[in-house]
């Protein structure tokens, strides 16, 4: 249930990204009077009202995957995987290897 909604709130945060950016701006009508071109993507009217609604409804929906993340995050089991594992087998020991050999002194010998 988790992957679901953390998935759903990466879609709601992507689509209310597009939204916002799909706005116009409160200074937009004043750079049509000087040559701005007043054509919209929504028609003459616009689509501010649409626009709006849909983004206070997406606003709202990504603050409840919000709070609900955040809550379930803090609920959430953590375990390892090493939780209840059997103990590692380690390798036998090696054998020691035998002492290298002692030189003489060239002197003592005879």
């Amino acid at each position: 249930m988790y992957s679901v909604i953390l998935a759903f709130h990466v879609i709601i945060c992507a689509i209310l990204v597009v939204t916002v950016l799909l706005q116009q701006g409160k200074g937009a009508d004043i750079g049509a009077v000087f040559g701005g071109s007043s054509q919209t993507v929504f028609g003459s009217g616009g689509a501010g009202n649409f626009l709006t609604k849909l983004t206070g409804g997406l606003a709202a929906a990504f603050f409840a995957t919000s709070m609900y993340l955040a809550y379930n995050s803090t609920r959430r089991l953590t375990s390892s995987i090493f939780t209840g594992a059997p103990a590692p087998i380690s390798a036998p020991a090696k054998a020691p290897l035998p002492a290298p050999p002692v030189n003489k002194p060239s002197g003592s010998q005879k």
